[in-house]
Formats: C-alpha cells, structure tokens, sequence
C-alpha cells in the first residue's frame, strides 16, 4: 500500500509533502507496529541480531514520530520519496521472505532479492533518514521542538536539535558497520543456497 501510493504519487508529479500525507497513517502504524521485530529477534522467533534490529527499529520510529509526526517543513525533503520507496520496497521483499519460511516455500529468486536488494536500498534508506533528518533542523532550531530548557523543576536540558546531529553523526560509524554485516549475511546465505542447488 505504501509503496503503490508512493510511486503513484511521484508519477503523477506529487509533492514530496503531498506523498507523504497520502500514506501517514499506514507508515505510522507499520513503523511503529517493527518494535514487534525487537521482541522476536529477542525471543528467537526469527533469526536477527538484536541490537541491529533495535538500532534499525529506532531510527525508523524517530524519523516517523518524532521528525515527519512534527517537523512539517521536514516533508519537503528528497529524503522522503527516498526513505519511503526504500522502505516499503525492503518490507514487502522481507516480509514476503518470512511469510514462506513459515512454510520452507522460499523462492530462490525471493532468497535472491532479501540478500541482494539491500545493496541498493540500504544506502537509499539511510540517506533518505538522514536527509530528512537534516531538513528538520531549521524548523526544530526555530520551534525548539522537544525541547526541555532550564530552568525547569526537574533541572534537565534537552536539545532535539543536538539530538538529531548526534543521530545523523552516528550513521557515519553505524551505517558501514551494518551495511557490511549484511555484505556478510548474503555471502553465506547465497553459498549455502548456491550449495543445495548443487546437491
């Protein structure tokens, strides 16, 4: 659904705020419904590591809630169209992936897709995270969204404007460590299968 509206939205020359609106509330819910992802990479339900399950999970939930929820001017940004193609185009392969392992009914070419299309999406995704991120600052500097300042009763500060350079500052560390971790992944899942195709 989100994934046809968006591109429905970008043919039809749709701005990027315009897109957005079109698919809010189903981004909302299934972003915010990927915090299951953490329990079931927890509890062994499905085989992901848990802190990059998490880390993923939460970049998503802050874009969504707390950059594209509140930070309006943010939707104007080329991060958007990017974010959304990525990450619908990456849910609908994964999701399709897990829903026939239920069953051992995986595709090689589906197997093919989950550990290849990353590639591109993956770079796209963050980008579009970050992009978007960064077109929030001027509107959060002005706004002071989520802002805590003193002095208040409970004699804390918090800066979302800080909040936000630090998480786009950690995707120069993160990003490359996580991106080639899933290098990793496809080099062993494609020679495992490359191997029962020969048997």
């Amino acid at each position: 659904m989100i994934l046809w509206k968006t591109l429905l939205g970008l043919i039809s020359g749709m701005s990027y705020s315009k897109i957005y609106e079109s698919v809010e509330l189903e981004l909302q819910i299934f972003q915010t419904a990927a915090i299951l992802e953490i329990v079931h990479a927890a509890i062994g339900i499905v085989r992901s590591p848990v802190g990059t399950t998490a880390i993923q999970v939460f970049s998503r939930v802050t874009v969504v809630w707390m950059v594209l929820y509140k930070v309006v001017s943010a939707r104007d940004s080329i991060g958007v169209p990017m974010l959304l193609l990525a990450w619908s185009i990456t849910e609908v392969v994964r999701y399709s992936y897990y829903a026939l392992s239920l069953i051992n009914s995986v595709p090689r070419l589906l197997v093919w897709m989950r550990y290849t299309f990353f590639i591109i999406l993956y770079p796209m995704g963050a980008s579009g995270e970050v992009f978007t991120m960064f077109a929030a600052l001027p509107e959060v500097a002005l706004r002071k969204h989520f802002t805590i300042e003193m002095p208040n009763a409970a004699n804390v500060t918090f800066s979302f404007w800080w909040y936000l350079i630090g998480l786009i500052l950690f995707y120069v560390p993160g990003f490359p460590q996580m991106y080639f971790y899933m290098f990793g992944q496809r080099k062993k899942v494609l020679t495992r299968d490359a191997e029962k195709k020969l048997e």
